[in-house]
């Protein structure tokens, strides 16, 4: 089985790839990619930089050129929900847009034609542990660093239920969805715009103790797909 995984940043690549087991690096598409194992199945790891434009150029090139059978978006994201803390991992079961309007047509964060919600795959969600510290639940993407609570308060009043917030997931999602390729997007925690007075400074310390840990549960997850 193939597996597509997709981070926005350098740091965030460089926690992914010791997991990576035989790696080859490739360029594709203006794409750098990083193919090796992990457990019996073939994955193949890429950055596909910050925001929703990078995050589709990137997941289309990837489906593309190697045809994966699921697609994760694993990284970093804000929390958006007193529930969940600073590394807390966020499970995407819906993904949502909270930047996008096309018109009384279709609803606030709806890409008109499109579903409202993108759903997170059912068998990789399966697959995920059940602990207190790992929350199932919607995330939202939109091309802005959330740091002020009134920005949290913008999005909450749209998506009440949201539990993180990113720049990318949503648009990884929708490409999945048009290309029929089953996604989950799954985010460690970094910061809680409103839970610090300085939620910046919260993000940058983050990096400094980031757990390699959170990011293993990708690794589990893919060890414990079947064919």
């Amino acid at each position: 089985m193939k597996i597509g995984i997709i981070v926005a940043m350098h740091k965030e690549l460089e926690l992914l790839l010791p997991l990576l087991q035989d790696s080859e690096e490739s360029r594709m598409g203006g794409c750098e990619f990083h193919r090796g194992k992990m457990g019996r199945h073939d994955v193949i790891a890429m950055q596909c930089g910050i925001g929703k434009v990078n995050a589709a150029m990137g997941a289309l090139t990837l489906i593309n050129a190697f045809l994966p059978d699921f697609v994760i978006n694993s990284g970093v994201a804000g929390g958006a929900d007193l529930s969940v803390n600073v590394m807390d991992v966020v499970a995407g079961t819906r993904v949502a847009y909270h930047d996008v309007w096309c018109g009384p047509e279709s609803e606030l964060g709806q890409v008109q034609g499109l579903p409202l919600y993108f759903q997170g795959a059912k068998r990789l969600l399966d697959l995920i542990p059940e602990r207190d510290d790992i929350h199932k639940g919607l995330i939202c993407s939109g091309d802005q660093f959330i740091d002020k609570m009134e920005d949290v308060k913008r999005i909450k009043g749209i998506f009440p239920e949201a539990l993180a917030v990113d720049m990318e997931s949503g648009a990884i999602a929708q490409v999945c969805h048009v290309s029929n390729v089953p996604f989950l997007a799954l985010r460690v925690i970094s910061d809680s715009p409103g839970a610090s007075h300085d939620n910046t400074r919260q993000y940058l310390d983050f990096w400094n103790d980031a757990p390699r840990e959170s990011f293993k549960l990708v690794k589990d997850i893919i060890d414990k797909l079947k064919k």
